[in-house]
């Protein structure tokens, strides 16, 4: 339960593998610690065993994530949702390991993107996942995800979904929120996962290192918090465990900042995402 009743505690970006990783042990953890609200990413699709040759292929991955997605909402206090999408780390994987060239790369990317779109659609996903490799990569390569990118931005744009995007580090995306603007998708709708404590352009997502929370609620403008547990059983203590943004949020108050608690917690998803975190407690 949250040690703070009608205060909801949300995850804005984590992975669980049911059949490798720790699947509903990692729910229960977070629940335990006062989480009550998450948003599951899901994984890269061949970390599911997915190596897809065609955009249907995508599906058996979403799958897979909305039945882990209705499994969490049974243990928590709030509920769950899915964020569907294709990792932008895929584009290497096709051009470097399977032969793809970029432009086949990207068709198929965005094809993926179509299908999860499809879920958002029909009220069985919340959002749409997308981005562009946080590594150096050959021009053409570069080219191809960022139309990718732009494709999630009119998927996103069609239907009235945000977007999260894998990136480099960047504490300036200005023009990839311009991008979304120019598809129609207001920029605040654009997540920037994995985000410090300070960026221009998208909503950051702030991985919850103590000190660029701090900055985050000192800037003043709206955040949501995340861990980005990548439950991956080969990685361990890759980056921040289930149990971490409970404890973050139970820090920030005692630091006297439950006003952005609020926000990250309540006004920001209901204004990125349109999700009620307050109503769907209990």
């Amino acid at each position: 339960m949250s040690d703070d009743i009608g205060q909801p505690v949300l995850d804005d970006h984590l992975h669980l593998d049911p059949e490798r990783g720790r699947g509903m042990d990692a729910v229960d953890d977070f629940a335990r610690l006062g989480g009550t609200h998450l948003l599951v990413v899901n994984k890269p699709s061949w970390h599911l065993g997915v190596e897809a040759d065609d955009p249907d292929d995508f599906r058996a991955a979403f799958e897979t994530t909305l039945d882990v997605v209705a499994d969490a909402s049974d243990r928590l206090e709030g509920r769950a949702w899915p964020v569907l999408g294709v990792h932008p780390g895929l584009v290497s994987r096709l051009v470097d390991d399977r032969g793809f060239d970029p432009a086949e790369a990207r068709e198929l990317m965005a094809g993926g993107l179509e299908v999860a779109a499809e879920y958002v659609a029909d009220g069985r996903a919340l959002a749409l996942k997308s981005g562009r490799p946080h590594y150096e990569v050959a021009d053409a390569v570069w080219d191809a995800s960022n139309a990718v990118m732009r494709r999630a931005f009119e998927l996103g744009a069609d239907h009235d979904c945000a977007v999260q995007l894998h990136t480099e580090a960047s504490e300036d995306l200005r023009e990839v929120a311009a991008w979304a603007d120019d598809a129609g998708l207001e920029p605040h709708r654009v997540v920037k996962h994995y985000a410090a404590g300070r960026l221009a352009g998208p909503t950051p997502s702030v991985m919850c290192d103590k000190d660029d929370l701090l900055t985050a609620c000192a800037a003043g403008e709206p955040f949501l918090m995340e861990t980005d547990f990548v439950d991956d059983p080969d990685r361990p203590g890759a980056v921040m465990g289930p149990k971490t943004v409970p404890r973050r949020v139970r820090w920030l108050r005692e630091e006297g900042h439950a006003e952005a608690v609020r926000g990250a917690h309540v006004d920001t998803p209901e204004r990125v995402y349109g999700i009620d975190t307050v109503g769907t407690l209990g």
